[in-house]
């Protein structure tokens, strides 16, 4: 008896010690960066310039090469142009969107299929929201008068496709979101940041 428990402890010690060496081997590995991409350097402003790079980069996974599709170097919304879009891709895939859309009823603009992300509100333009993989917000540019006289509202929506932590893309999107705002105002000229 004696003998079965002393070969018990020393299975109980060799567990943990086998444990241990897993542990710090995994964590050498992590450390070391070998077998992990890191995430491409992007440039100082990407997106028309409303982003900078490194603000964007928290949302973004390892990889090799990074590319972006963005519509006309410079942010408009017309008649004729009503959405602008700009990915950001890593080994070919997209990892990033950032779009706006001209809309012209306040009430084109719904969020309902955003409903099951549980979205949180957020303090951007005249109404925002914002989830673990994106954000939205809208602001009025000129109001409707009447069904029959519509007005200007952009709608402005970011998202990102499995960020490293999800937990942490609110606190990333949030302070993005509000970036955009402000650039997309003051870029055509209305609402709030319009003069800043």
């Amino acid at each position: 008896m004696v003998e079965a428990g002393g070969r018990k402890r020393v299975s109980a010690r060799a567990a943990a010690r086998l444990s241990a060496a897993v542990i710090t081997a995994a964590l050498l590995v992590n450390c070391s960066g070998s077998g992990q991409k890191a995430v491409p350097k992007l440039p100082d402003r990407i997106c028309w310039g409303a982003f900078a790079g490194g603000d964007v980069s928290p949302l973004l996974p390892g990889g090799d090469k990074v590319e972006f599709d963005v519509d006309g170097a410079y942010f408009s919304l017309t008649e004729d142009h009503d959405s602008a879009t700009c990915n950001l891709y890593v080994d070919g895939n997209t990892y990033f969107l950032a779009s706006a859309d001209l809309r012209k009823f306040e009430t084109s603009i719904d969020w309902t299929s955003i409903d099951p992300a549980q979205p949180k509100p957020l303090d951007a333009g005249d109404k925002g929201i914002v989830w673990d993989s994106g954000a939205a917000a809208y602001f009025t540019c000129e109001p409707a008068k009447n069904l029959n006289t519509p007005g200007k509202y952009v709608e402005l929506t970011l998202s990102t496709h499995y960020p490293p932590a999800r937990s942490r893309g609110p606190s990333v999107l949030a302070p993005l979101m509000k970036q955009f705002v402000a650039f997309a105002q003051r870029e055509l000229k209305c609402g709030a940041g319009a003069t800043s």
